[in-house]
């Protein structure tokens, strides 16, 4: 086992691994927002019966992880998956049945109306932190 440990680390070392996590792909990006998201509103919603406080932060916590993980030339990516998620998870776990297809637009419409502070706080987030990346990125070219 100890040999098998060193041999990956020697052919990572040639590679030449650093250590860092993996970069998010844009399409790696919507993945994780919508799982990460999902996984926050289906735990809230079996603790207390609803999306309450639990859906929010998680969803903070999400959109700060898309923001730090993706990739530079990706970075749009990441103010723009976590909304998409947010409303994914509103219409597949929010409570309370709808009547066809326009009581799920309106139960969307309220749900995102009564939850708009997490939504553009989550968003907010992700664009200021991509923001600060891009800058960071070019300042740092101009430096070169």
């Amino acid at each position: 086992m100890k040999r098998a440990v060193q041999r990956l680390l020697a052919a990572r070392q040639r590679r030449g691994g650093s250590g860092r996590p993996a970069r998010l792909t844009a399409v790696g990006t919507g993945v994780v927002a919508v799982a990460g998201t999902l996984v926050c509103a289906a735990v809230d919603r079996l603790l207390f019966g609803g999306l309450g406080v639990l859906f929010g932060l998680g969803y903070l916590v999400v959109c700060f992880q898309l923001a730090v993980r993706v990739r530079y030339s990706d970075l749009p990516a990441a103010p723009i998956c976590g909304p998409i998620a947010f409303a994914a998870a509103l219409v597949l776990l929010q409570p309370g049945p709808s009547q066809g297809i326009t009581g799920e637009v309106v139960a969307l419409a309220g749900g995102l109306a009564l939850r708009a502070g997490w939504l553009f706080a989550g968003t907010a987030l992700a664009a200021a932190i991509v923001t600060a990346r891009y800058v960071a990125q070019r300042r740092h070219r101009r430096a070169r």
